[in-house]
């Protein structure tokens, strides 16, 4: 059994996880990377680092790109931007690296994806087409919220 200072801890640094994962679905198109979202929480990169992939089952850079990804693969679907024009709206900076994860997380690559989307999800609601399409970086996890025990 742990001490109750510990467990008062423990639920501040979910806490923290939590705010660092909010601050990542908000602002996943802008320029973050680790430092930052840990001077964010006061908390140092490889302590969140650790921490984040012990609550949710991946890094918060591996966090970052899933989010990038699955918002290109709405845009993707959409169909009126570019791969390239997609690459940037999400926070890439690289075409190659986005090209790279993109197929790494979804199987194919971006302008693959585009054209079997425009058919696939053809008369789909968003909602339904975004909930059916949804990247799933780490399948073994299965952990999407942090436990409190």
């Amino acid at each position: 059994m742990t001490s109750r200072p510990a467990d008062a801890q423990h639920l501040r640094d979910l806490a923290r996880l939590r705010r660092v994962r909010d601050r990542i679905d908000r602002e996943y198109a802008q320029p973050l990377d680790v430092e930052a979202l840990a001077r964010g929480v006061h908390m140092s990169a490889g302590h969140l680092s650790r921490q984040f992939r012990a609550a949710y089952g991946e890094s918060p850079y591996a966090y970052l790109m899933t989010r990038r990804i699955e918002r290109a693969m709405a845009l993707l679907r959409r169909g009126d931007l570019s791969v390239t024009e997609v690459c940037f709206a999400v926070g890439c900076a690289s075409l190659g690296t986005f090209s790279t994860r993109f197929t790494e997380l979804v199987g194919v690559p971006p302008s693959v994806y585009r054209r079997q989307a425009a058919r696939t999800a053809a008369g789909m609601p968003s909602c339904v087409a975004k909930t059916v399409t949804r990247p799933i970086r780490n399948r073994e996890a299965g952990v999407t919220e942090p436990h409190l025990a």
